[in-house]
């Protein structure tokens, strides 16, 4: 057992975060024009617009409420302004972050306007910058880490050298105490019996085999064409070297190392409740969809393998590239934080590699910017999961 810490901010929860935003949140798409003039009234708060919202209802609401509400709950998130049109659900909002006990604000727009609010929520955002800006970072043990994982524009190279990273980093890490976790349901379409087999108990792996066959009856069957070819895999992935989803898949799984059972199922932004340890999450594998149901999970830092460079960032949840592929490294390179390629070159080991995505992890938590921070990538996308009333 290694004695590896970390500096974080230490909420009022007990979760540590590893940035320290003031976040200006709509509760639906059309409150995002006064949540960004909010941000551009209030220096050092950030807008987090969105494209959901309105007349959703049943198993879909429920994830936008669990998705919004666990973005604002973040523990990257110091405090938070929440807008929407009409004050009950953005009190609902409000309140469910509130649980975690940071401050947070509510401001609805009807019978108030655009104007009022903006004023009025400038106000707050301003005392809450103050206040956030004098939070100090602490010494904290690596077990308080909650490390998330996705793939994308993925290749041959990925299987090979960027997934396995992530696998030794997870193999070295969960026994350390971090909760980490995957997803991307459909990717893993077959290698499902392989994934399957990674559970922590059989009735674990047969809530995952009932997750990823609902996926298969419920959205694939019904709406499939030929097959998935140009969605999974991609054109960049074909451009990469992969045929077919089975090679996807299985370079996908590598991101769990060799050592490592995941011990829930979790439904999208759903927050883990099982303790240290890893999870899978039912998502979609599209980038910026995935990495937005993990920050509302409550994870803190992202590892991104990629092979044919895949620009996503989060603005709640830092995206540490890596790349195994040389011709990335090279024409990509402000896009990757972890050059792995040396795998390929057999000139760095698997182990050295993961060591390295550790020392970036922890670099990333103590506050060094991602490549994807530093050039201004802030995809936020929600889950929708059938048309709106």
């Amino acid at each position: 057992m290694s004695n590896r810490k970390f500096l974080g901010y230490r909420r009022e929860n007990g979760r540590v975060g590893v940035r320290n935003h003031v976040a200006i949140l709509p509760v639906d798409d059309i409150s995002n024009a006064a949540c960004e003039n909010v941000a551009k009234n209030i220096q050092g708060t950030l807008a987090l617009p969105h494209s959901y919202g309105r007349l959703q209802f049943g198993e879909d609401l429920d994830l936008h409420f669990r998705t919004i509400i666990g973005l604002g709950a973040n523990p990257n998130i110091a405090a938070c302004v929440v807008i929407g049109i009409e004050p009950g659900w953005t009190n609902k909002v409000a309140e469910g972050i509130a649980e975690t006990g940071k401050p947070v604000a509510a401001f609805a727009i009807e019978q108030n306007g655009d104007i009022k609010t903006i004023a009025d929520a400038s106000r707050k955002a301003k005392d809450f910058v103050h206040w956030a800006s004098e939070l100090q970072r602490e010494e904290c043990p690596i077990g308080d880490l909650w490390v998330s994982t996705k793939c994308g524009e993925s290749d041959t190279t990925t299987g090979l050298g960027s997934c396995p990273t992530v696998g030794n980093m997870y193999d070295k890490l969960i026994p350390e105490g971090i909760h980490g976790v995957f997803g991307e349901t459909s990717e893993i379409t077959g290698a499902e019996h392989i994934c399957k087999a990674r559970a922590a108990s059989p009735e674990i792996a047969e809530k995952f085999m009932a997750t990823w066959q609902a996926y298969q009856d419920e959205v694939i069957e019904p709406y499939k064409t030929s097959d998935l070819s140009e969605s999974q895999p991609t054109k960049g992935n074909i451009e990469g070297g992969l045929t077919t989803i089975e090679e996807k898949a299985l370079g996908n799984l590598e991101k769990i190392g060799r050592e490592c059972t995941y011990i829930d199922v979790l439904k999208p932004a759903e927050a883990p409740e099982k303790g240290p340890g890893l999870y899978f999450m039912d998502t979609s594998s599209a980038a910026a969809e995935c990495v937005t149901l993990m920050a509302a999970a409550g994870y803190v830092v992202h590892t991104f393998p990629t092979g044919q460079g895949n620009v996503v960032g989060n603005p709640v949840l830092p995206v540490v590239k890596i790349s195994a592929n040389p011709r990335t490294v090279r024409t990509m390179s402000e896009h990757i934080d972890v050059d792995v390629s040396g795998i390929l070159r057999r000139d760095m080991t698997l182990d050295q590699a993961g060591d390295a995505l550790i020392d970036m992890v922890i670099r990333t938590a103590n506050g060094r910017m991602t490549a994807a921070e530093a050039l201004g990538h802030r995809e936020l996308v929600m889950t929708k999961l059938y048309r709106s009333a």
